[in-house]
């Protein structure tokens, strides 16, 4: 093509004999050929291709010239079209989704950690991680410390005292939780309604079904019908297998709360062996 355009007088030309490769670097010869007013091609229509093999004896100008050319406008199409599904896609996920494959993502980590713990077949630095919402920490200073801590010498992991500065707060829960003994879980209506304490409970539980060991011990400070657990369905399978203690039921009697809550600590038998009995009352 530059030849051609280095010769702006050129009238006529003659390429009989010639050898033609008819690839898509050729095509603008084609189309120059037929369209250019100015220069006359001697028998053009006759030009055959030599090369590639598989095009020999072709006529040049019956060359697909569309297989050459890029369409800008489908290409604008298909990269816009792609983009709004993907901004969808990506909405959506993060609506309705994003929990799922956050706790999918936990599990992962929990897997790694508990190998991590396996292999280097470590004692458990704390007995029990306190999984509460900020909401009844009150309730955990004033009361589930010094009854466990003080007077019974149970080592305990808590959010504000033991987790790592700095360090993302998905390693500090799987830390602290493969780290104790047990997770005691202080559950309240705040507490269901909290993303993180649901996001620990479900790595405790994991741990829970995975070692077959009781593990995990729920506290409940309200009272909770039933029927409002509906929407934790995490929490009600919890209930139907695994031990639990309820504060407003032991108003009466509350040395006996601690007297099991302690047993409860105390318990290293696996959760397929009877365990002791420690519902303080029927729950509602």
């Amino acid at each position: 093509m530059e030849v051609v355009k280095s010769l702006p007088a050129l009238t006529y030309i003659d390429l009989e004999a010639n050898s033609f490769t008819c690839d898509c670097d050729n095509v603008w010869f084609g189309q120059w050929a037929v369209n250019d007013p100015q220069t006359q091609v001697v028998d053009a229509s006759n030009f055959e291709c030599n090369y590639p093999k598989g095009l020999k004896g072709k006529k040049l100008l019956d060359l697909d010239i569309h297989s050459c050319t890029v369409d800008i406008e489908f290409i604008y199409f298909i990269t816009t079209t792609c983009s709004i599904l993907l901004f969808m896609v990506v909405t959506f996920t993060y609506h309705f989704l994003r929990w799922q494959l956050a706790y999918t993502y936990y599990i992962f980590l929990a897997l790694l950690f508990e190998t991590k713990y396996k292999n280097k077949k470590a004692p458990n630095q704390y007995d029990a991680f306190i999984s509460y919402n900020t909401h009844d920490e009150p309730w955990v200073i004033k009361e589930l410390v010094p009854k466990l801590e003080e007077e019974q010498g149970f080592k305990l992991c808590l959010h504000h005292r033991d987790f790592e500065p700095g360090k993302p707060i998905i390693d500090n829960i799987t830390d602290a939780i493969y780290g104790s003994r047990k997770t005691i879980c202080v559950i309240s209506r705040k507490y269901l309604e909290s993303e993180w304490c649901s996001r620990e409970i479900q790595v405790a539980s994991f741990r829970l079904f995975d070692e077959q060991k009781d593990v995990l011990v729920l506290v409940f400070l309200e009272d909770i019908p039933t029927s409002q657990l509906s929407a934790y369905h995490r929490i009600r399978k919890l209930l139907k297998r695994q031990t639990y203690l309820s504060w407003p039921q032991a108003e009466e009697h509350p040395e006996l709360f601690w007297v099991k809550l302690c047993k409860a600590l105390k318990n290293r038998e696996d959760i397929n062996e009877d365990r002791l009995l420690l519902t303080v009352g029927d729950r509602p």
